[in-house]
C-alpha cells in the first residue's frame, strides 16, 4: 500500500509546480505549494507538511534558507526535504545534505525515482 501524505512543493517555475502537483495528487497525497521561499515560509509558518520538494534557486529567500529553517524548528524538525535543483555540482549536493536534506535529485529528474524516494521517506 502506498504511504500518502501532507507534501509542500517550492518552486519558481510554474510548469514544475504544475506537474508535480499533478503526480503528488495522483499519488494520494495532500498538495501545498509555493511559487517562491517566502510563500514556503508562510505556509511552513500555518501546516507542518511530512515532506517539502525543494527547489534551491528562488528570486527571494533560496532553498538552503528554508531547509535550514524546517531542520533548525522543533515543530518541523521532522519534515523530509528533498532538494530538487539544477544545481549538479557534487559541492551543492553536499552542501544540501549538510543543510539535512534527505535527498537531492538533480533536474531534470525521473518521476518514477521521484516517487519512490518519496514513498522511502514517508
Amino acid at each position: 500500500m502506498k504511504k500518502t501524505g501532507k507534501i509542500l512543493i517550492v518552486d519558481d517555475e510554474p510548469n514544475i509546480l504544475l506537474s508535480l502537483d499533478f503526480l503528488m495528487r495522483r499519488n494520494g497525497h495532500v498538495v501545498f505549494i509555493a511559487r517562491n521561499g517566502s510563500e514556503a515560509m508562510e505556509i511552513l509558518s500555518k501546516e507542518t507538511p511530512n515532506l517539502v520538494l525543494l527547489d534551491i534557486m528562488m528570486p527571494d529567500v533560496d532553498g538552503y534558507q528554508i531547509c535550514s529553517h524546517i531542520k533548525s524548528t522543533d515543530s518541523l524538525s521532522h519534515t523530509k526535504v528533498i532538494f530538487l535543483s539544477a544545481k549538479s555540482k557534487e559541492s551543492d549536493v553536499q552542501y544540501g545534505l549538510s543543510l539535512g536534506a534527505d535527498a537531492y535529485l538533480t533536474k531534470p529528474f525521473s518521476t518514477r525515482m521521484l516517487t519512490q524516494k518519496i514513498e522511502e521517506l514517508l
